[in-house]
Parts: C-alpha cells; structure tokens; sequence
C-alpha cells in the first residue's frame, strides 16, 4: 500500500535537512516524507499529488518565508488536502500569529524552534496529530459500506449508530453512486431493500436492526462478571471519566449505554473551550480518546445495551435489561445525560431521519452539499452545527425565538458564526409545521412579534431546542425535581419526607442521590452545569464517593 505523506516545509536549508532527518528517522516505516522550500514549491507539490490520488498527513511549515509565509501557505494548502494536520513551526517571537492561525486557517498545532531534543519536543505531538487523522482517513480506506437512498430514516439510524460507535464506514447513495449500483445487481438485491450494510469479508445485512449489526460488528451487549464494584449507566462525557477513574483506581468497572459512547457531547463537531485543546477537538475524537483509555485501564463496555428497570435487595442494586438480562453491582454511577427535545409540531415528526435531524450534524453533512440548511435553537450545539455544516452547504440559516444570540452561545461561536458570509441569523422565529411526501420539502416560519408566516422550500432542518433528562426509568425511591432531574447531595437533604427515606446516621455524599450508593453525574443531574468539563470533573468526583460508600458496606 502506497505510504500517506508527511511534507514539510522551510526555506532554510539547514533546518529544512534538520526537520526532514528527524521524520523520517521516526516515522519513515509507515510516512514518506517529503520537502519543499517555499511554500509556492510546496503548493505545486501538493497539487501533483492530489491528482495522484496521494494522501497528504500532516503539513509541517515554517512560518517567516518570503512571499507566502507558513500561515499562507498553509491556508491554500486546505483547498488541496483539507483533512491533512496543519502544523506551523516558528519562533518565540511569531506565537501570537501562530496563536491568531489557529481560527484563520483551522491549525491544529504550533510547534517551537528549536525542537530538540525531538523525543520530547516533536514526536510526541505530531504522533497524537497523526493518529488523529489516521482515526478520520479511515473512513474512506476500510471495506465497510453502506448503500441506501437519500433521506431514509433507516439508513439514517445506522450511519447514526456506527458513526457513534466509531466505527468507519463509507456511505454511498445508490441513486448517484455507479459502484453502488453495481454492488447492488451483483448480489440481486432489489433496491426497495435497501439500506444494505457490506462488510469487508463481501457478507452483508440488508435494512438490519441495531443489535444484528452491533453483533456483526463485535460489540459486546453481555455482562462478563457476576457482580460488579461499580455500574455507570450511560457513556457521556461523565460517564466515561467515571469509567477511566473507577477502573484505574481498581474497581470492578462496567459501563453501559443503549447507544454508543459520547453521548450529546459526541455528537459535537468541534468543542472549542475544552481545557488543553487550543484547537479544539471533535466530541467523537473525545469520546474515542476517552473510550480508548478506559479500555486499556481495565474498564468493561456494554453497548449498545438499555437498562431497563433497577431493583435494590439487600444493599446490592440489581440492573435489569431490556433484553432480559440483568446485572448485579454494588453500586451505581447514573450519567445518562439528556435527549435532545423533540419539536412538536404539525408534520415535522413524520420526517425524522428524512429531512429532520437532531444532533446529527456530523453524520448529515454530505447530503447537505449545496443545499440550504435550516437550524432552530440558539445554544452552543446549534453554533457548533452551523459551523460544520457551513464547509459544505449552501447556506445556513439559524431560527431563534430572541433578538440575538448573546444570551444562549459562548462568544466565540457568535463570532465565528457572524464573520462567515454563508451563516444567517434570523431572530424571533419559530418553525410552526413541515410538509413534504417522503421526505421534508417545506418549513412554515413564524415571525412571533407580528404572527406573520411564510412558507419557504426546506430539505433539512436540524433541530437544537434544548434538552430533557432520561430519568423516567429510575426507581421512584431515586428523587427527582419537577422537570425530571435527578436530586443529589444538599438538594436531597431538602426535601420534606427526607428523614423517612435516609435511613443511614450520614448524610449523602455530595453527588450521591435519595438512594445510598446510587450517585448521578452530568447533565442528568440537578444543578449540573452544562459543560462537558464540569461533566467530566464530576464523573470522576463521583468515584471518590463510591470508594466511601463502599468501604461502609
């Protein structure tokens, strides 16, 4: 197999021959590394091997080169390998443009001069860049395809589920692929079957469910052990931390979640406030980290699994599964976060998955290519969407009920969001209903000042209006408040008929619910903060109390 490039760059040939001895020492086994001196060389090379078919990893560039310096050089690279890591190497003296770079031209990285010793000023950096981009090239090398028709919820809830789970797959729309149509006859399938799901061993499913496809795939929906130190019940930003810290610390880790990790924050195609990442990262990339880490610390997944009811008998909580299974603990971690809200209104629910999508930016992106995308909601997840989407759409126009963005999107986002010249604002409207045959053609919009409508041609609209807790499966002895969040700490202590359902002489611990040894952390819980470090700094908190708890038992 033909080598993936890394190219770098600079007009000094000393420290040209110096960076390009140092890569190829470390990565010359799986790279070819090539060089250039000057970034007009540069772009001339790259737009050679675009039309070689060649896969371009990582751009290394020095920064102070006459006529188009790093930053540049590596803005016009994008147009020939926008998926290649973006590294920019300079001086003390060019942080602050290196700094600016990294919203202008998306750069990932800005590495120092000098870079010795390369063990640990170099390699270490450019390993974590290159398995980044190995995880998202991925997608277009392995045998797993995914043949269906546009706009079909089916197909929709697969690329859905396998993009959660982070597995890689290519997705090719039969109308307008001739492989998959090809595909298609040589195995006789009839088309109305469709979606069908190919495997790299030439097997495949047609239209399958969930579970056939997470058995194929080698998921695991069953419980190893007998009993368990701790269950965490949903595989969050939260959750997952709680796995990480749990296992590490030597509990007996399981983690459950119906559908796959990340939860709401996976789903995110840029966090950019998350502490450590001044480029930000991916909610796959970091429930992908995240899951990798609490595997190899010892932690067990079960997904894609549902809890169905809990029971309590004897101080041992007793999970119950839908599948008819249940597990045994001795205590609960509950990170279920919350469900995107569903907008309810005439004709918009009938399209869900073909033409209406929640939280499905990512997973949606390439049938948007041209189009024009409509968003209601005004929170970050909206602004995370309308800046994904707008790489490849048309247009972007995001619904808000208020006059502005300023209350509901961290600053950043609103900034971003207004110096991209295909992304509109449109305030104080509502979507009231959709239309459409099989698929959504049509929003009727509402201005809410005037109660004026107008109806507009729409073919996709992403709804971000909020979210609910997923706690009506909880026992009624795990208290919670009036819109559905779990109570904790304190805020249990407050409740009136406290006294007659506490039974021990403590009081709860902080993140420790109605329920002794059942804790919440996350989204989920009463008065949590909706970030995804505060969910992590929870779910790692909370493994402090289960260790108290179970050191009482």
């Amino acid at each position: 197999m033909t080598k993936p490039i890394i190219l770098c760059i600079d007009d000094d040939p000393q420290v040209l021959r110096a960076i390009a001895r140092d890569l190829k020492e470390q990565y010359r086994a799986t790279y070819q590394v090539l060089s250039a001196a000057s970034g007009a060389e540069a772009l001339e090379l790259l737009a050679e091997l675009r039309k070689a078919g060649r896969a371009v990893a990582l751009l290394l560039s020095d920064h102070r080169m006459p006529d188009l310096n790093g930053v540049q050089f590596l803005d016009q690279a994008r147009q020939f390998f926008p998926e290649a890591q973006r590294v920019l190497l300079t001086g003390y003296a060019d942080t602050e443009a290196a700094i600016k770079a990294i919203n202008e031209v998306q750069l990932h990285y800005y590495l120092l001069k000098p870079w010795d010793p390369p063990e640990e000023k170099l390699y270490p950096v450019l390993d974590d860049l290159l398995e980044a981009w190995q995880f998202t090239h991925t997608a277009e090398l392995v045998g797993l395809k995914l043949i269906g028709h546009p706009f079909s919820p089916k197909a929709h809830e697969l690329k859905d589920f396998l993009s959660g789970n982070l597995v890689p797959y290519r997705w090719m729309e039969y109308q307008t692929s001739d492989a998959a149509q090809e595909l298609v006859a040589l195995n006789n399938i009839d088309p109305l079957q469709l979606p069908a799901l190919f495997f790299e061993d030439g097997s495949y499913l047609l239209s399958p469910s969930i579970g056939a496809v997470a058995a194929k795939i080698g998921l695991h929906p069953t419980a190893v052990a007998d009993l368990y130190d701790v269950v965490i019940i949903g595989a969050g930003p939260a959750g997952l931390a709680a796995a990480v810290y749990g296992a590490s610390e030597g509990l007996k880790t399981l983690l459950i979640d119906k559908r796959a990790p990340g939860g709401q924050a996976g789903t995110s195609s840029r966090i950019e406030n998350y502490l450590g990442f001044p480029a930000g990262l991916s909610g796959s990339e970091l429930a992908r980290r995240a899951t990798v880490q609490a595997t190899r610390l010892g932690a067990e997944f079960l997904m894609p699994q549902e809890v169905g009811r809990i029971a309590l008998q004897d101080g041992y909580k007793i999970l119950h599964l839908l599948d008819g299974t249940h597990v045994t603990t001795k205590s609960v971690v509950v990170t279920t976060g919350v469900d995107y809200r569903q907008l309810d209104v005439p004709g918009v629910h009938d399209f869900t998955g073909a033409g209406v999508y929640y939280g499905a930016a990512t997973t949606e992106a390439s049938a948007c290519r041209g189009q024009d995308v409509y968003i209601t909601g005004g929170g970050n997840s909206a602004g995370q969407a309308a800046m994904y989407l707008s790489q490849v759409a048309r247009s972007v126009v995001i619904l808000i009920r208020g006059q502005s963005l300023a209350a509901t999107m961290s600053a950043y986002l609103i900034e971003q969001i207004r110096t991209t010249p295909n992304i509109s604002v449109r305030g104080f409207t509502e979507v009231v209903a959709g239309a459409g045959t099989d698929r959504l053609t049509h929003l009727t919009l509402r201005d809410n000042r005037t109660g004026q409508e107008q109806t507009v041609p729409a073919h996709t609209l992403f709804v971000f209006i909020g979210a609910k807790p997923f706690t009506d499966w909880l026992p009624a002895e795990v208290l919670k408040n009036p819109q559905g969040f779990v109570l904790t700490g304190r805020d249990v202590q407050l409740q009136s008929d406290f006294r007659q359902r506490w039974r021990l002489s403590r009081e709860p611990h902080l993140l420790e619910t109605s329920v002794p040894g059942i804790f919440a952390a996350g989204d989920v819980r009463a008065g949590a903060m909706a970030r995804v470090a505060s969910a992590t700094g929870e779910g790692a908190t909370t493994i402090s109390y289960v260790h108290r708890y179970l050191a009482e038992v």
